[in-house]
Formats: C-alpha cells, sequence, structure tokens
C-alpha cells in the first residue's frame, strides 16, 4: 500500500509539472522514476485521484478534475459527448473515441447528480441513476452540458 501512495504522489507530481497527453507517457515518466505499472493499475490511480483526460489546442492533457464544476471543464466535457439515449432504467452516453472515461470520471464527482455509478468503455459510458424518477433530471443535466 505504501507504494500506491508514493506512486500516486509521483502521478501528482508529474501532472502537475508536465504536459501529459496519454498514459503511455505517464508511464514512461513513471518509469524514469522507477515505478513500473500497468496500464490497469495506472487507470485506476488517474481515477482515484480524480485526473481527467481533456482536449487542448495541439491535443489532450490531463489535469486534475475540479469538485466545483468549472465552466470551462463542463464545456470541455460537454465537447466529447456525441449523443445521449435512456430507457426505463439506464441512461447510455456516446462519446467521441477514447474519451468515456474521462467524461464518467467527471460525471461520477458532479455533486448532488443522482447518479450512483457508472460504467465507461472506450466510447460509450452507461449511467446507473439512484432512481428511474430522476433520469429526466439527468438527461437534461447532462444535455446543458452539451450547449
Amino acid at each position: 500500500m505504501a507504494n500506491k501512495k508514493i506512486r500516486q504522489l509521483k502521478i501528482k507530481e508529474i501532472i502537475s509539472d508536465k504536459s501529459i497527453s496519454s498514459q503511455e507517457e505517464l508511464a514512461d515518466e513513471l518509469k524514469v522514476l522507477g515505478f513500473e505499472t500497468t496500464q490497469a493499475t495506472l487507470s485506476r490511480d488517474l481515477h482515484e485521484l480524480g485526473i481527467i483526460r481533456v482536449p487542448e489546442n495541439d491535443g489532450f492533457k490531463y489535469i486534475f478534475h475540479q469538485d466545483d464544476t468549472s465552466l470551462n471543464l463542463k464545456r470541455l466535457i460537454g465537447m466529447e459527448v456525441t449523443s445521449i439515449h435512456h430507457n426505463e432504467s439506464v441512461i447510455v452516453i456516446k462519446t467521441m473515441p477514447g474519451r468515456a472515461q474521462g467524461v464518467a470520471i467527471y460525471l461520477d464527482k458532479l455533486r448532488e447528480s443522482h447518479i450512483i455509478g457508472t460504467v465507461a468503455g472506450d466510447d460509450s459510458i452507461i449511467i446507473i441513476p439512484d432512481s428511474h424518477a430522476n433520469i429526466p433530471v439527468l438527461m437534461e443535466r447532462i444535455e446543458k452540458m452539451m450547449t
């Protein structure tokens, strides 16, 4: 466990000091510091630390998620979403390829969101609402992010 804490501390330092655009790049930076890690472990670390990948002018960059759901971050996340669908029990969000996990992390961290949890793939997210009755509220909130 101590190794995990140290590794996560190093991840925070790297993200704060450098513009990192991919998990491969982050893994390489960690390797230089003596931390061998798998993609799955790195993905879990990023999720636990609240680090998300957002678009920039020249590509992508990892940043710390803002709990205040700042307008700029909300707009960036909204640009990643391509469509939203629902049935009587779940919501499915389609994103640009490779962006579902970042959007899901953002949604998981929203306050008073009515979201029990999310499951993200490469370009799709399943949202499990706290109640079927809150699906319209969630749909409206997500649609507002897209505008």
